[in-house]
């Protein structure tokens, strides 16, 4: 079985922060993508479920990104929220940073929800049981800067105030919560115009793309939305400023022929101990002695709808980036399945609001792991 790889020509979604900071001339980053130098202040502005096919393919939506668009950058397995903002917000892949799907399991914890920082699929807030800084060490990007005398900024939603995620991967700047577009625009453009860094997050587009379709009419109405966004913040762009648009992952409308249901398929859970992951990337953990036998079972059930593998296989594949640091393997299923195609491997009866969404991501196709850079600077 021949398997997908990720593009060595392609630089990936981690490199783009120690790049802007590389430019601002921030000691200790390297300006991997040799963006634009004797940059004073910088925004990285991330738009949930933006991929390159689906701008490219509605470039009339968003004539200012359009008029951006670069080069593409891939987002590395699995292309899901908690994977790229973690990549994001510490350079990493996912095999360093750990944070290996929307949701995994944590040896001693059980399957836990990334974006919730909750047990899967349901209960209790785990942040005072399992503390974000345990799970995720590593000195974030954020940190590192501020460390070096940058003042910098995390502009996001106000539910996200330290929530399991921000302080996993997006700790050691100021949190600055806003509830629309007008706010995160205005604290984008104080955050530039006073010489400092600042991360920025917009997630709607990705949420309209799971209920609706990406390239939906309500999808497509908040791209332009989004264009509007973009295009307030260059235009009050300072001399010396500079604004990265990025991507977490693109997405996928799933064909409802090509959707197996786990929980109807009584095969797929024989030896199976715990399934973590999402739809297009799925993390099957195996009961003792039933490794073999769980592997075989989803290749075989699975044969046209998925890229199903060992965690060995998945590792070797590169799949998670070319370290896998020992802490991280065992939050890695046993068996890894990653969709082809428009498939999509739910669970009715567990999941039933993520078994209900049009689109998805998470697996390695071009649509779901190209995203682009979109660089505007005075």
């Amino acid at each position: 079985m021949e398997l997908p790889q990720h593009d060595p020509s392609l630089p990936h979604l981690a490199d783009v922060v120690p790049s802007v900071l590389g430019a601002m001339g921030v000691t200790g980053f390297d300006n991997r993508l040799d963006l634009p130098g004797e940059i004073a202040g910088a925004c990285v502005l991330l738009v949930d479920g933006l991929g390159a096919e689906l701008l490219d393919a509605h470039a009339a939506d968003a004539a200012v990104l359009a008029g951006l668009r670069g080069r593409s950058l891939q987002v590395g397995f699995p292309s899901t929220t908690a994977a790229g903002l973690a990549a994001v917000g510490t350079g990493c892949r996912s095999g360093e940073h750990g944070l290996v799907g929307y949701s995994f399991r944590l040896p001693g914890t059980g399957v836990v929800n990334a974006l919730r920082w909750r047990p899967h699929p349901w209960g209790d807030d785990l942040r005072d049981e399992v503390p974000p800084e345990q799970v995720q060490p590593r000195p974030t990007l954020f940190e590192r800067a501020a460390a070096a005398g940058v003042t910098v900024h995390v502009i996001s939603g106000a539910e996200f105030t330290n929530s399991g995620l921000t302080r996993a991967v997006l700790r050691g700047g100021r949190y600055i919560g806003v509830q629309a577009l007008g706010d995160l625009a205005a604290s984008v453009r104080t955050a530039i115009a006073d010489n400092g860094f600042c991360y920025a997050y917009h997630g709607e587009l990705d949420l309209l793309g799971h209920l609706y379709g990406p390239g939906s009419p309500a999808w497509r109405m908040q791209l332009r939305h989004v264009d509007r966004l973009v295009e307030s913040v260059v235009e009050s762009l300072p001399p010396g400023g500079l604004l990265a648009v990025v991507a977490d992952h693109g997405m996928v409308e799933v064909a409802p022929s090509d959707i197996v249901d786990v929980d109807a398929c009584s095969s797929l859970l024989d030896g199976v101990a715990a399934i973590g992951g999402e739809p297009r990337a799925r993390h099957v953990y195996v009961a003792d002695g039933a490794g073999d036998d769980v592997l075989a079972t989803w290749r075989e059930t699975l044969a046209e709808q998925a890229w199903v593998v060992s965690r060995e296989e998945a590792v070797a594949a590169g799949w998670f980036g070319e370290r896998v640091g020992d802490d991280v393997r065992p939050r890695i299923g046993d068996v890894v399945a990653a969709a082809r195609g428009a498939a999509a491997i739910v669970r009715r009866n567990v999941e039933p609001l993520e078994s209900s969404l049009i689109g998805h991501h998470g697996s390695l196709t071009s649509a779901e792991q190209r995203v682009p850079l979109l660089v505007a600077c005075v």
